[in-house]
């Protein structure tokens, strides 16, 4: 696997990571998707849920593999406009307030209207707040003020600005030099990046594969049932290319491919994980197998929503998970590397 597969992985990855798409508002990050799969020459339609189901062929329709990862992501919504003028969210998927704090936002409207602004502590100046460093972050005690003359609730409604509205958080995505990637919510843009880079590599080489191959590019993982549904007949196995864990107790980095041999849900199929395991040394990847004590994943809700297949979880490292995040280019080279020897190719 030439590393130029890696880099195309990773600058579509900063396109993605462009498009604001928090779990329930993905409209336009899916239709991004299921184009690009296209421009490959992959048939890719949107599912009813609004995901996107890529055919990347093979043969063997009887002993299907799914390939899963999810372009929703972690967000806000307005919960109530305040005598202030200021907004109270509520959380779509994990998103924490104490991460989340000074971060600039972006507030939809369902008038198509995009509003600027910043969450932040309540009475958030050092200068005036002697009890700043002392307040418990939370829904509750921060707020986003508004880049605009809003005082009162009147004037942020005058605006068109509604209980219900969408609130997205600038990802801040940067590239370096070193080649590490830095921005909120690679988990998961950066696996779609992946599978749009082993799509291409697939393209680019002619290769078949042998065995019926499909990729489900989901939009509800972040609150749990992204991975429950659109499931092709003849799936025998399904991978979650997922953000790996990086963190105290575990061994994988940002420059390497993890395999997770159990979470928070469960032990994935042991025959599976051997298998990626094997592919790992085949291609010569930089691999570590881990357990993710807080984790949940795609393929875990398709196993729950009573489907019939093994399943097993990858993904390149990620550092600083659900937070402004890291990883590397490597960790998405090896990534591919397992890709293409788990299928063969």
């Amino acid at each position: 696997m030439d590393k130029a597969y890696a880099d195309f992985a990773v600058q579509e990855t900063l396109k993605l990571l462009a498009i604001d798409s928090p779990t329930g508002f993905t409209e336009k990050a899916a239709a991004w998707v299921r184009d690009e799969f296209t421009a490959l020459g992959f048939a890719a339609s949107l599912t009813n849920k609004g995901g996107v189901l890529v055919e990347l062929g093979g043969g063997n329709a009887d002993d299907g593999l799914l390939l899963e990862a999810h372009t929703d992501t972690l967000g806000g919504m307005v919960a109530e406009i305040k005598g202030s003028g200021r907004l109270r969210l509520t959380n779509l998927g994990g998103m924490r307030a104490e991460n989340a704090e000074t971060e600039n936002v972006r507030i939809y409207t369902r008038e198509g209207k995009i509003y600027e602004g910043t969450l932040q502590l309540h009475n958030p100046s050092v200068h005036v707040n002697g009890d700043y460093g002392k307040t418990e972050r939370s829904w509750e005690s921060t707020e986003v003020v508004i880049d605009e003359d809003a005082a009162t609730d009147g004037d942020v409604r005058a605006l068109g600005i509604e209980v219900g509205d969408i609130v997205c958080f600038d990802p801040r995505s940067r590239l370096t030099e070193s080649g590490y990637i830095k921005s909120r919510f690679l988990d998961d843009k950066l696996s779609v990046g992946i599978l749009l880079g082993f799509a291409k590599y697939l393209k680019d080489r002619g290769v078949t594969l042998s065995r019926r191959t499909y990729a489900h590019i989901t939009v509800y993982e972040e609150v749990g049932h992204g991975g429950a549904a659109s499931v092709p007949a003849g799936c025998t196995e399904a991978i979650s290319v997922d953000m790996g864990c990086v963190g105290d107790g575990l061994r994988c980095t940002e420059r390497q491919v993890s395999i997770c041999a159990k979470d928070s849900h469960g032990p994935y199929s042991y025959e599976l994980v051997g298998k990626l395991i094997a592919a790992a040394k085949k291609e010569g990847a930089d691999y570590a197998v881990d357990v993710y004590p807080h984790y949940g994943s795609d393929v875990e809700a398709t196993l729950s929503a009573g489907y019939d297949l093994r399943h097993g979880l990858i993904g390149a490292g990620v550092y600083a998970s659900h937070g402004y995040e890291r990883s590397h280019t490597d960790g998405v080279w090896n990534t591919l590397k397992v890709l293409k020897g788990y299928c063969g190719v």
